[in-house]
C-alpha cells in the first residue's frame, strides 16, 4: 500500500529525514511514534504532497484514495448528518446526475456504482459515526455552526471516517474524544478494511488498535512488528544490546590503542603495532546511541491543611437561570484525595472543575473551601489566553515578582524550557510547549489540589510518563479529566462520574469503568440486532406478556422510530425514481442489448428497494408498538 525509499527532507537547512525507508503492508494499523518535533506531522504532509522532498520518493498505489481529518472544523449552517452525507463527493455527485440525466443506460451505470459505494446505507452508516463520536440522534440534525469547535471537530473525523479512503491518516485523532469516544474509535479502528496511519501517544490506542509501529528516530524509520507495548519492550531490549555493543567496542579500540602506543616505536614490535593500526582503521566506530532529553514535571508540595478542602452540599451549578447542568451535589474533597472524573462529553465534568477552582458560581446550594486553599487549574483552552508576543520568560516573570531573570529561568527549567526555550514567542511554541508552560503557570505558588482537564493532549510518550511521575510525587488533591486510561490508571485511586445530572462514586477501577462502557454498547447492539426482522420472513406477533418501558427504552425507542421514518422516506423515494425509469421507451427498443441490460438492471434493483422498504416499514411498526405499551 505505502512505500517510502530513502526519503530526504530538510526545513529551514535543518535535516528532518535522512534516507528514511519503510513499507507498510495493505491492510494494516499502523501507529506513527517519536518525540515530539521528529516531523511525524511533516511525514503526513509528504505522503500527502503537500510537502516536496529533497530526495527519495514515496510510493502509494495508484488508484487508492488517501484520505486525512480536515483541520478546518465544519462550520456552516448544514446539519451534522448532511454535512457527513455531503463529505463523498462522489456520492452528491450521482445522486445530482441521477435527477438531471434522461438518458437510461447511463442512469443504469450510476445506479450500479451508487450500489456498490453503498448509497443506500449511507444515511445509516453517517448516523451510526456521528452516534459512535457521541452525537444523540437530535444533535445530529442540529446545524454545525451550533457546536463548539472541539465538538466539530468530531464531524471532522466523522465525514473522514465516512468516505473510507484506502490509506487513512490520523493525526491525535483522541484528543478531542471524550473516553467513550476512545473505545469506539478503538473498535473502529480494528475493524477497517483498509490500511491506516495514526500518529498518536495514546497507549491504549495504540495496543488495542494498532498491528505495526513505526518509530521515527535520528531522522530514520524503523517498522517493529506488533502493538506498542511489544515495540516499547523490542525497542529497550535493541537499546541494550546496542549499548552493551558499544561498551565492548570502546574497550577494545582502547586495548589496541594502547598496544600501539606502547610498541609502534620499537623494532622488534613495529610489525604488529602496524598491523594492529590497520585494524583500528577497519574497526569503524559504531554511533554513539543519541541522547535523551526528557522533560521532568516538578509540581512543588504544598502546605498541609486541615481536611477538608472542599465541602458540597445540596449544590446546583450551569450557566443559565433555572438551567443547572448538575444538580444536588453532595460530597467532600481531602487533600489525600487522586480524582479521575469519567463520562461522556457534554455531561458536566468541565463545569464541575470550573465549580471547585472557583471559575463558576453555584446557582443553589453551599460549597465551602477552606480558607488557605490554593487551587491550581490546567486547561486546554488556556493555551489561548496565553499573549502570543510574550515568552515562557515574560509570563513566569509576572507571577515571579521581585525575582532576578536566573531564578525564572531556573524554574522554567524545570518544565523543559532551556536557554534555547525560554525567550521564544508564544506564538512559535507547539501545543506540548505551551502545556508545559501552563504546568509551571498552574503550580507556581504550590497550590494544595491541582484540578487537570485533558493534560496529555499534544504530550509525547516520554512527556507523559514524567507528567504521571509528577502527579504521584506531589502531596496535594489531585482532579483529573482525561480520555487516557493509562495516566487514570496510573494517578486516580478514586473515580467519580458525571452522568444524569449528577456526580457520583464509581465503584470499581478504570477497566471496570470501561468494561462498563463496552458492556452496555455491546449489549445495545444485541437489542438492536434482535429487533431487526428478517427481510424474507414477516415479522410475527407479540405474544409475550407485556413488559413496563423504562424512560431510558422509550427515549431509545423514539430515536428508532424516527431513523425508521427517515430511511421510509428516502427507499420511497428512490423506488418512484426506478418507476420513472423504468417507464422511458428507451429501455423496450428491440435489438438494443444495452437497453436489455439497463432494463433488468432498474427492475432487478427496483425489487430490491421495494424488499428494503417493506422491511423497514415492517420494522417501523413493531416500534411504533413497543412504543405504545
Amino acid at each position: 500500500m505505502l512505500q517510502i525509499t530513502d526519503l530526504t527532507y530538510r526545513i529551514a537547512g535543518k535535516l528532518l529525514l535522512e534516507k528514511a525507508s519503510v513499507t507498510v503492508p495493505a491492510g494494516h494499523k499502523i501507529g506513527i511514534v517519536g518525540r515530539n518535533g521528529s516531523g511525524k506531522t511533516t511525514l503526513y504532509k509528504l505522503i500527502l504532497g503537500e510537502l516536496e522532498s529533497d530526495d527519495g520518493n514515496i510510493r502509494v498505489r495508484k488508484t487508492a484514495k488517501i484520505g486525512q481529518v480536515a483541520q478546518e472544523a465544519p462550520g456552516g449552517p448544514e446539519t451534522l448528518l448532511e454535512t457527513v452525507l455531503a463529505s463523498n463527493k462522489e456520492l452528491v455527485s450521482l445522486h445530482k446526475e441521477a435527477e438531471t440525466s434522461d438518458d437510461p443506460i447511463r442512469i443504469a451505470q450510476i445506479h450500479e456504482r451508487l450500489q456498490d459505494i453503498g448509497a443506500y446505507d449511507a444515511e445509516a452508516r453517517a448516523a451510526s459515526l456521528l452516534s459512535g463520536l457521541g452525537f444523540n440522534d437530535q444533535e445530529q440534525h442540529r446545524p454545525c455552526s451550533e457546536f463548539s469547535s472541539g465538538w466539530r471537530m468530531r464531524v471532522a473525523l466523522a465525514c473522514t471516517l465516512f468516505t473510507q479512503p484506502d490509506l487513512l491518516l490520523l493525526d491525535e485523532p483522541t484528543n478531542y474524544l471524550d473516553l467513550e469516544g476512545v473505545l469506539w474509535l478503538e473498535n473502529f479502528i480494528k475493524n477497517y478494511p483498509y490500511t491506516i496511519l495514526i500518529i498518536s501517544h495514546d497507549r491504549d490506542l495504540l495496543n488495542q488498535a494498532a498491528n505495526g509501529i513505526v518509530h521515527l528516530e535520528n531522522r530514520g524509520l524503523t517498522y517493529f512488528g506488533g502493538n506498542f507495548d511489544k515495540f516499547e519492550k523490542t525497542y529497550r531490549e535493541q537499546k541494550e544490546l546496542r549499548r552493551a555493543a558499544i561498551k565492548k567496542q570502546t574497550l577494545e579500540r582502547a586495548h589496541i590503542q594502547k598496544y600501539v602506543n606502547r610498541f609502534r616505536y620499537q623494532a622488534s614490535k613495529a610489525k604488529q603495532a602496524q598491523s594492529r593500526i590497520k585494524m583500528l582503521e577497519k574497526m569503524e566506530p559504531l554511533a554513539a546511541l543519541a541522547e535523551e532529553h526528557t522533560v521532568q514535571f516538578n509540581f512543588p508540595n504544598p502546605v498541609e491543611l486541615a481536611p477538608p478542602l472542599i465541602t458540597v452540599e445540596k449544590l446546583s451549578v450551569g450557566y443559565e437561570e433555572n438551567k443547572p447542568i448538575l444538580r444536588n451535589l453532595n460530597l467532600r474533597i481531602d487533600i489525600e484525595d487522586r480524582i479521575a472524573l469519567l463520562g461522556q462529553n457534554g455531561n458536566g465534568k468541565s463545569t464541575f472543575a470550573k465549580l471547585l477552582s472557583g471559575r463558576l458560581n453555584p446557582m443553589d446550594g453551599n460549597i465551602v473551601r477552606s480558607r488557605k486553599l490554593g487551587i491550581g487549574y490546567f486547561a486546554q483552552h488556556q493555551q489561548d489566553e496565553l499573549e502570543p508576543s510574550g515568552t515562557p520568560l515574560t509570563h513566569l516573570g509576572l507571577l515571579m515578582k521581585g525575582a532576578t531573570e536566573t531564578q525564572v529561568r531556573a524554574r522554567l527549567g524545570g518544565f523543559g524550557f532551556g536557554v534555547d526555550k525560554a525567550t521564544n514567542k508564544i506564538s512559535t511554541l507547539s501545543g506540548g510547549e505551551k502545556a508545559r508552560l501552563l504546568f509551571a503557570l498552574m503550580s507556581f505558588n504550590a497550590p494544595q489540589m491541582i484540578i487537570l482537564d485533558e493534560p496529555t493532549n499534544h504530550l509525547d510518550m516520554d512527556s507523559r510518563q514524567s507528567l504521571i511521575h509528577a502527579i504521584n510525587e506531589y502531596e496535594g488533591a489531585v482532579i483529573i479529566i482525561s480520555h487516557d486510561s493509562y495516566l487514570v490508571e496510573a494517578c486516580a485511586d478514586k473515580i467519580m462520574v458525571v452522568n444524569d445530572g449528577t456526580v457520583k462514586n464509581f465503584d470499581g477501577d478504570i477497566n471496570d469503568y470501561k468494561a462498563e462502557v463496552l458492556g452496555k454498547k455491546n449489549s445495545q447492539k444485541k437489542v438492536n440486532a434482535e429487533k431487526k426482522p428478517d427481510a424474507k420472513v414477516p415479522a410475527q406477533p407479540n405474544k409475550k406478556p407485556k413488559r413496563r418501558i423504562s424512560g431510558g427504552d422509550k427515549s431509545q425507542i423514539r430515536d428508532k422510530i424516527r431513523e425508521a421514518e427517515r430511511r421510509i422516506e428516502y427507499l420511497a423515494k428512490e423506488v418512484e425514481k426506478y418507476s420513472k425509469a423504468l417507464g422511458n421507451p428507451k429501455l423496450y427498443v428491440k435489438g438494443d442489448p444495452a437497453a436489455k441490460r439497463a432494463l433488468q438492471q432498474f427492475t432487478r434493483e427496483k425489487k430490491e428497494l421495494k424488499l428494503k422498504l417493506q422491511t423497514t416499514e415492517e420494522n417501523w411498526i413493531e416500534l411504533e408498538e413497543k412504543l405504545n405499551q
